[in-house]
C-alpha cells in the first residue's frame, strides 16, 4: 500500500503565500518514485497538473504558475513541497499530491493524495 499524506493549504487574500507539502510512505522507496508533484482542480473542470519533479530531478511547471510557484530541490526523494507566492484569486482549487510509484506488486502505478483545499481572496 501507498501513502500520500499531504499538509498545508488554507486562506489567503492576493498576493499572499502559502507552502504544500507531500510525504509518500508505504511499500515503497524514494528510488521506486517515478515522478511525484501537485495537481489542482475546481469544481466542473478536468484536474490539472501544477508542478512535477521527477526521478532525475527535472522539474516542471504549467505556464499559469511559472515565475509563482516552487518545488524547492531541498527535500527529501520522497517528499515533494510546493511553495506558492503571489497568489491569485484563480489559483483557488483543491490542491492534489500525485506520484507514479514502482512497488512490488505494479510497475508505474498512479497515486493520489486526498487533496487539500486552498482559498485565495481578491
Amino acid at each position: 500500500q501507498v501513502q500520500l499524506v499531504e499538509s498545508g493549504g488554507g486562506s489567503v487574500q492576493a498576493g499572499g503565500s502559502l507552502r504544500l507539502s507531500c510525504t509518500v510512505s508505504g511499500t515503497v522507496s524514494s528510488d521506486n518514485i517515478i515522478n511525484i508533484g501537485w495537481y489542482r482542480q475546481v469544481p466542473g473542470e478536468d484536474r490539472e497538473l501544477v508542478a512535477s519533479r521527477s526521478r532525475g530531478g527535472i522539474i516542471n511547471y504549467a505556464e499559469s504558475v511559472k515565475g509563482r510557484f516552487i518545488i524547492p530541490r531541498n527535500t527529501a526523494d520522497e517528499t515533494v513541497a510546493l511553495q506558492m507566492y503571489n497568489l491569485k484569486p484563480e489559483d483557488t482549487a483543491v490542491y492534489f499530491c500525485g506520484a507514479r510509484v514502482n512497488t512490488p506488486w505494479s510497475v508505474g502505478a498512479f497515486w493520489w493524495g486526498q487533496g487539500t483545499q486552498v482559498t485565495v481572496s481578491s
